[in-house]
């Protein structure tokens, strides 16, 4: 870190010595290295009752030069199948949609991003997302259309992802 750290350098470490000294069930985050807060590795353990329960899902947060002001993007580095997931992992919550009105009236100001939102909350949304997808807003139309129409297939595919994240 440079002599004087700056404002988003500052809460990510705030946020991080948070993070260690509360630790939250199924959440362990903290910094890549510490010579670069912005970058985060994520584990997140899949939420009991569903069919990602005992999977350990690898992530990596990245946050902008302006964090709090602006969302970190969050990427599953292991494979996931979920309606708000794209394909190659990024993650499509509200809460990671930058802050103000949607341009598709779809979100309210206050689902989406705010600089009092913090990591701890984004993960902890993303667990619940992982528990309740929303179909209806899609980043990956195909797990969308197979939740919807065949859970059971859906169930299968996941459980067997499951299995991998813990090899």
């Amino acid at each position: 870190m440079s002599s004087r750290p700056s404002t988003a350098q500052r809460r990510l470490l705030k946020e991080y010595r948070e993070l260690l000294r509360e630790p939250t069930d199924g959440i362990v985050a903290g910094p890549v290295d510490e010579n670069n807060l912005f970058k985060w590795n994520c584990l997140l353990v899949g939420p009991p009752g569903t069919p990602y329960e005992n999977g350990v899902f690898r992530a990596t947060m990245t946050f902008p030069k302006d964090y709090p002001l602006s969302p970190p993007k969050l990427k599953f580095d292991s494979p996931i199948l979920h309606p708000n997931i794209y394909n190659d992992g990024t993650v499509c919550i509200s809460i990671l949609h930058p802050a103000g009105e949607d341009p598709m009236m779809y979100e309210s100001a206050d689902e989406r991003w705010g600089p009092l939102q913090s990591i701890e909350k984004i993960l902890l949304s993303v667990c619940s997302m992982l528990a309740e997808p929303n179909p209806n807003s899609p980043a990956n139309v195909d797990a969308a259309k197979l939740w919807r129409d065949n859970r059971e297939a859906f169930d299968e595919i996941i459980r067997k992802q499951v299995v991998k994240t813990l090899l």
